[in-house]
């Protein structure tokens, strides 16, 4: 064996390693990096009234623990679809009963991914209440929500975005 082929055995063998180690350090941070499902949606930065909301119902705490949990989160845009002055009356501590049935209502018991949601046609939410799920012309409807992502997974269970805020018993 030459010199030359030698060296850029060693070079290559060299390389293989940096990458493996490189690789697994990568697998090593990401796992670091998952976070539940309260600190994926602040981080996503269109949930802050959906986070505002859990903050004034005291759910943060619950919604950041073991789970398994589905949420069917909706946007800052969501929120902003509702009559004027709803999101403001709704944080008021004296209206604290009525938003925690509202974001319950938002909760699913488990871990249910995008293709188990399909099959469904309802699922009882936290709040005790059904969801209608509906799949409509290739996209699928939480009550009178459009699922607009799916699948954000979080160490706790799991996020689909909502383009509405849905409501218990409408």
């Amino acid at each position: 064996m030459n010199l030359k082929f030698s060296k850029a055995i060693g070079i290559a063998m060299i390389a293989m390693f940096a990458f493996a180690a490189a690789q697994s350090n990568a697998g090593h941070h990401k796992k670091e990096e998952r976070k539940d499902i309260v600190d994926t949606a602040v981080a996503a930065g269109k949930f802050e009234t959906l986070a505002a909301a859990l903050g004034a119902a005291d759910l943060i705490d619950t919604l950041k623990g073991d789970g398994p949990f589905t949420v069917f989160a909706p946007t800052d845009e969501a929120f902003a679809k509702l009559p004027e002055g709803t999101v403001e009356n709704l944080l008021k501590p004296e209206n604290r009963d009525q938003l925690v049935a509202i974001l319950t209502y938002h909760v699913v018991p488990g871990k249910v991914m995008a293709a188990d949601v399909v099959k469904l046609e309802k699922a009882e939410t936290v709040n005790g209440q059904s969801v209608t799920i509906k799949v409509v012309d290739g996209g699928v409807k939480i009550d009178n929500a459009n699922v607009i992502a799916t699948d954000v997974k979080a160490t706790n269970g799991v996020i689909h975005v909502i383009d509405t805020v849905i409501l218990p018993g409408s």
